[in-house]
C-alpha cells in the first residue's frame, strides 16, 4: 500500500486515520508519524527524523541497519559505478522522486520514500534486514 494512500486517510477524520493506522500496525506495515518539512529534516539528524517517522523501536533498529550499511547516514552517499543515491541507495536514484521533489536533499523524503519501498517489496524494514542479511543487497 502505498503511504500516499496513507497521508489521504490521516487528513481525514481522525477515526478512519486511527483505524488505517491499526489495520496497516495488524498487517505488519510501518506507518509513519505526521511528514516531516525539510526545514525541521535539515535541523534534526537524519536518525533522528527516521525514529520519529518510525515509532516501533525493532522496525527503526532494522532500518538503522540498513541504512547504516548503505550509506553511512549519509543522504547524498552516491554508488559511482551504479549511481544508487541517498540514504537508502535508491537505484535509479529518481524513483524517490515519487516521495517528493525534494529527494535530493531532503532526509525525510529519502525515508519516505525508503518505507515504502521496504514495505512494499519486503513487508517491513525487518524483513528488508532479514533479506539484507542473506544477500548483502536489498
Amino acid at each position: 500500500m502505498s503511504f500516499s494512500i496513507i497521508n489521504r486517510l490521516i487528513a481525514r477524520p481522525k477515526s478512519v486515520a486511527a483505524g488505517a493506522a491499526v489495520l496497516l500496525g495488524s498487517m505488519g506495515v510501518v506507518v509513519m508519524g505526521g511528514g516531516v518539512s525539510e526545514a525541521e529534516a535539515a535541523a534534526a539528524s537524519p536518525q533522528t527524523v527516521a525514529k520519529q517517522m518510525i515509532p516501533d523501536a525493532a522496525q527503526y533498529a532494522c532500518f538503522d541497519k540498513i541504512v547504516e550499511h548503505e550509506s553511512g547516514w549519509n543522504p547524498q552517499a552516491s554508488n559511482a559505478s551504479s549511481g544508487a543515491y541517498g540514504l537508502v541507495q535508491a537505484l535509479p536514484a529518481s524513483k524517490m522522486s515519487s516521495a517528493g521533489a525534494d529527494w535530493k536533499t531532503n532526509p525525510a523524503t529519502q525515508i519516505e520514500w525508503g518505507l515504502d519501498y521496504m514495505n512494499e517489496r519486503y513487508g517491513s524494514p525487518c524483513d528488508a534486514w532479514s533479506f539484507w542479511q542473506s544477500n548483502g543487497w536489498y
